[in-house]
């Protein structure tokens, strides 16, 4: 791995200028949930690889919930010069400031869901999803609903009179959920004629979309119950990149 390859040529560059001691630490810093423990792994069994170390391996306990990583732990990531990485836990500012930034944090992981409130999360994500460019990718989805409809269809007959094939008629399933969600999606902001730089009008969209995609998850409940629920799943559904990937910041363009 590059990063491996970079950091074992740099420690042989601070040898040679008099540091003594063949040991590098490496320490991993940063938010939390943004991947700390899952790149200290990989460094790590890659570092093995190489080195041919045989024998059982340590590893950071990764996990989508922040906060998991509660200890600094020291994992081998290269031999031949001795280098170490630290996992370390996530950290963040004693205080956090505006309601946008909580949203932000909370819709990548880096902090726990009911800071935010999983009904405003979602709301949140709606506003950064219409706002994008990335439903346009969902017009298939819409100009073959027809297609869909009869697949589905034959699809729930064929769950009733194979049981034994239940666990795939359930995959096919869900994905026609997902399928739907982008539909409803991609007409909902396609077919909108207000302007969405307006908070008015973005939020009067929001309200529309979180009415039909309760349809699309085939949620039966009403009231708090239902859009929870609704929440919950739209929020699954983003976070594992199944309704696109977005950066929530601007990034400066360099001249």
């Amino acid at each position: 791995m590059r990063i491996i390859r970079k950091t074992s040529e740099r420690a042989g560059e601070l040898l040679k200028t008099g540091h003594s001691g063949e040991t590098i630490i490496l320490m991993l810093v940063g938010i939390p949930n943004v991947g700390k423990s899952a790149l200290a792994n990989a460094l790590h069994q890659v570092g093995r690889i190489s080195a041919l170390e045989k024998g059982k391996s340590k590893h950071a306990t990764v996990s989508p919930q922040p906060g998991e990583t509660k200890n600094i732990s020291s994992l081998k990531i290269a031999s031949h010069l001795n280098i170490y990485v630290l996992d370390t836990p996530g950290i963040l500012p004693p205080e956090i400031f505006g309601d946008e930034l909580c949203s932000k944090l909370a819709l990548i992981g880096a902090i726990r869901d009911c800071i935010v409130g999983k009904n405003d999360l979602a709301h949140y994500f709606l506003a950064v999803l219409n706002l994008s460019q990335e439903y346009k990718k969902w017009l298939k989805f819409s100009a073959m609903e027809n297609v869909r409809s009869s697949i589905y269809q034959e699809e729930e007959l064929s769950e009733s009179s194979h049981m034994d094939k239940r666990q795939y008629a359930t995959d096919h399933t869900q994905d026609f959920i997902v399928n739907d969600v982008r539909r409803t999606l991609f007409e909902a902001v396609s077919t909108f004629s207000g302007d969405l730089e307006n908070d008015k009008y973005l939020e009067q969209l929001i309200e529309v979309e979180s009415r039909m995609l309760r349809n699309a998850f085939r949620i039966t409940q009403s009231g708090a119950d239902g859009h929870t629920k609704f929440a919950i799943k739209l929020l699954d559904l983003c976070r594992t990149g199944r309704l696109g990937h977005y950066v929530l910041d601007d990034i400066p363009r360099i001249s």
